[in-house]
């Protein structure tokens, strides 16, 4: 089992920057690959970006040279960071943590971004 709890979300003006902050603890030996998701008010979940155990970094087009996904590893936690840059109104939404195995998905609990114009 993998437990995620996110951190850092808040409101903030257009323009301006916010650092999201995800803690995996439990079994992160068996941690694959981890991203962040978000989910805007009457959308589907979509990918935000992603980074795999071996480096390889995913980003949605419409977040490419804002945001930049990194990750830090502790003696029993694995933390992984979204950096936010020049936000705009289209990326309020819930953020979510995810980390996958070989044998399960797991998600955090979100956290609520909202950019006003």
């Amino acid at each position: 089992q993998v437990q995620l709890v996110e951190s850092g979300g808040g409101l903030v003006q257009a323009g301006g920057s916010l650092r999201l902050s995800c803690a995996a603890s439990g079994s992160i030996f068996s941690i694959n690959a981890m991203g962040w998701y978000r989910q805007a008010p009457g959308k589907q979940r979509e990918l935000v970006a992603a980074l795999t155990s071996g480096g390889r970094i995913t980003y949605a087009d419409s977040v490419k040279g804002r945001f930049t996904i990194s990750r830090d590893n502790a003696k029993n936690t694995v933390y992984l960071y979204l950096q936010m840059n020049n936000l705009k109104p289209e990326d309020t939404g819930v953020y979510y943590c995810d980390a996958r195995s070989t044998v399960a998905w797991y998600w955090g609990q979100g956290t609520q971004v909202t950019v006003s114009s």
